[in-house]
């Protein structure tokens, strides 16, 4: 994790999301706000592999932290800078927590 690295070495949160979509020809912002403007909306329950996942560390709710959904309830991000780049639930207490939205990229 490195902040406003975009890979392939080093990753922020959106500079992760935007490598791996860049691989499949889809060019994102970097930044987690702007890219949760990208796509279709869907919600929790509609999550699909490759989905974006966003969420806010702040009091007004402004996104902050974009991860991709990988499946059965978990999903892959640069987290920080002493836990790098990892899986972790969407059902865990943070996460659960600060869950704001997520959108589709691909059909």
């Amino acid at each position: 994790y490195s902040y406003g690295s975009s890979g392939p070495k080093a990753f922020d949160c959106s500079g992760f999301t935007m490598y791996v979509m860049g691989n499949f020809g889809i060019r994102l912002p970097h930044s987690a706000r702007s890219q949760s403007k990208y796509g279709q909306r869907v919600s929790r329950e509609e999550l699909r592999p490759a989905d974006l996942v966003f969420f806010s560390s702040t009091r007004g709710g402004s996104i902050s932290h974009v991860g991709m959904y990988v499946g059965n309830g978990y999903f892959i991000h640069a987290s920080s800078s002493s836990r790098g780049v990892r899986i972790d639930s969407l059902s865990e207490g943070y996460y659960r927590r600060h869950f704001v939205t997520a959108v589709r990229l691909f059909r």
